[in-house]
């Protein structure tokens, strides 16, 4: 016990002249003293940044024709369609909930006036399926994707035959909206 304390003792009473050091010889005097290298850092000067293209442009190389060479194919095409859908989703939500909100009249009003048009079941099932034909894609695909987070059907061959399936489905789910 006798030999912890002292030792303890000892290194204080060490540890307490090396932290006073720098006090005494200054920051960068005992930075040089240690050998550690002196760092110095070169001024940020934005002007002197050249932007990629601009680069490129100089340099005279050809800008990537990106989306113009590739040929469109089921997945790209079923993945832009998605994002699609989604927004128009977002839109009929937005036009309807600012409709609530700003029309003076309940739904049932609107509802009698478009009666009154007296138009053809074929025009009314078309409209009907062009209305409910983003709910029953994204709906279908959503599905679809809930089917890949499980991570099955990931190969390209699953890809395509779910891709092929998710648009039967979508297909049946607005046939059936559109038929109510």
């Amino acid at each position: 016990m006798a030999f912890y304390c002292c030792g303890r003792l000892g290194a204080r009473s060490m540890l307490g002249n090396v932290s006073r050091l720098p006090n005494l010889l200054g920051t960068a005097q005992y930075a040089q003293a240690a050998g550690v290298p002196k760092i110095t850092f070169k001024k940020f000067e934005p002007e002197k940044i050249e932007h990629h293209d601009i680069r490129n442009e100089r340099l005279h190389r050809p800008m990537s024709p990106h989306l113009t060479i590739y040929a469109p194919q089921l997945t790209s095409m079923l993945s832009i369609t998605h994002r699609i859908a989604g927004m128009m989703l977002s839109g009929y939500a937005t036009v309807l909930g600012v409709g609530a909100l700003a029309l003076p009249h309940d739904v049932s009003h609107y509802v009698t006036m478009i009666e009154g048009l007296n138009l053809s079941p074929a025009t009314i099932f078309l409209t009907k399926f062009i209305l409910a034909a983003p709910f029953g894609y994204h709906f279908a695909n959503g599905l679809r994707h809930l089917y890949w987070d499980t991570a099955k059907g990931l190969t390209i061959k699953e890809v395509y035959t779910t891709g092929y399936a998710m648009l039967a489905t979508a297909t049946a789910i607005t046939i059936l909206l559109a038929c109510l």
